[in-house]
């Protein structure tokens, strides 16, 4: 996936529809047909979270480290099963190397946080008028602290503000030597969750019709990925004809027309974890340079699965690809006409996590980590293909989620 979020072809909250050609969006769920996937879909349980704070504080004590401080976000989720959106008003917790975990937000929001907290816990509640910093710094122990990776300056300037001794260190090694392996509860909801957004791209494909717009597309997968089960949608990224070879779309208007090029970048979240799906064909008969690119960007994602082997290093992954792509005639490197991003990304709570299968990423491969797997080509001014699987490293080798796309004809 390449962020979804950025440019044209979003659909926010869409309901599911019947379209006409050019049509919008007007009809419910219940009249796309399709059933849930997720019925049986069992989210991480209480001991599980335990163990992922037991594996933190034995970490955190092996390297003298006193305590990690978590603001809201998928990390708090990950380790304490609170779900909260990051605003002004500062929800952190304090994970001590030893003890229980003490969590700082605003009053009024106490009650829903204590309900999804699954460990335990101490919440300390503070009203408007006063400092949750305060609260922080007197809930963090003597020594050093380290901060997860992507908390906000704001929080650690304040913290420092009020305590100055404090001697604050990052976390980013903590936070991945947890999360970049997946349990085996983690790997059933990661398969889950591409299991809809394949069905949902599958029931897309089926629908799309001359005239309709990337919006009206979105909303066609949007609509199926809520009737499979899929939550949190943040809507698909659709690239219809020239806009398809800028990897985040372009501003200039596209509609279904013979020979389109068609390219959907999709995702959704089951009980937190995240997939991420990219298929591409054309509307109508394709061309020969078509054919032949979707086949290329076909063939560089078998390369992942055959250059990747326990021990290879991330960066090799990317590099095997881009040497067959170059011996293509494409980039060289990075360059366009080519492959201007990764070939991959980790995935699982966050659609983007690292490792990353990119030049000089050197994290060894290893048992439980997670990726997608997108080795696409653009052509400015022409088209561009991507094709995106998800799949995870097992002791036997590569494992996918979903099955690779059979051919520009059959794309699901």
């Amino acid at each position: 996936m390449l962020s979804r979020r950025l440019f044209l072809g979003t659909a926010a909250a869409a309901p599911a529809l019947t379209l006409a050609a050019g049509g919008t969006a007007r009809a419910t769920t219940a009249e796309t047909g399709l059933a849930s996937l997720t019925t049986n879909a069992q989210p991480i349980g209480v001991e599980e979270r335990r163990a992922r704070i037991a594996k933190l504080q034995e970490l955190m004590s092996r390297q003298k480290i006193a305590a990690m401080l978590i603001e809201s976000g998928s990390s708090l989720d990950y380790f304490t099963g609170i779900r909260w959106w990051r605003s002004e008003r500062t929800t952190a917790a304090v994970i001590p190397a030893k003890g229980d975990v003490i969590v700082v937000t605003p009053a009024f929001e106490e009650p829903s946080i204590r309900e999804t907290l699954q460990i335990n816990g101490e919440v300390r509640p503070w009203n408007e008028h006063e400092s949750p910093f305060e609260l922080l710094a007197k809930a963090v122990p003597p020594g050093r602290v380290a901060v997860e990776p992507t908390i906000r300056f704001f929080i650690i300037d304040k913290l420092r503000e009020a305590s100055p001794k404090l001697k604050i260190v990052s976390g980013d090694g903590l936070v991945r030597a947890c999360r970049m392996h997946k349990s085996p509860a983690e790997l059933a909801l990661l398969r889950v969750a591409n299991q809809v957004t394949l069905e949902a791209i599958r029931y897309t494909h089926s629908k799309v019709q001359a005239g309709m717009k990337a919006s009206d597309i979105a909303a066609l997968i949007s609509a199926a990925t809520v009737a499979l089960g899929g939550g949190d949608d943040e809507g698909a990224l659709v690239l219809l004809n020239e806009a398809s070879a800028f990897p985040h779309g372009s501003h200039k208007p596209q509609e279904i027309r013979e020979g389109s090029t068609v390219l959907i970048d999709t995702g959704c979240k089951v009980h937190g974890y995240e997939s991420d799906i990219s298929r591409s064909w054309v509307f109508g008969e394709p061309s020969a340079k078509q054919r032949k690119m979707w086949e290329t960007v076909r063939r560089g994602q078998q390369i992942v699965f055959e250059t990747a082997k326990l021990g290879v290093k991330c960066g090799a992954i990317d590099d095997a690809v881009r040497g067959f792509y170059e011996k293509e005639g494409w980039g060289p490197g990075y360059h366009l006409p080519g492959l201007p991003h990764r070939t991959g990304h980790g995935i699982g709570m966050d659609g983007h996590e690292s490792p990353y299968l990119v030049h000089g990423d050197e994290t060894p491969l290893e048992a439980g980590m997670c990726f997608s797997d997108e080795p696409g080509l653009y052509v400015p001014g022409e088209f561009g293909i991507r094709l995106e699987d998800c799949w995870f490293m097992s002791e036997t080798g590569p494992q996918g989620f979903t099955p690779f796309a059979r051919s520009i004809d059959d794309p699901v």
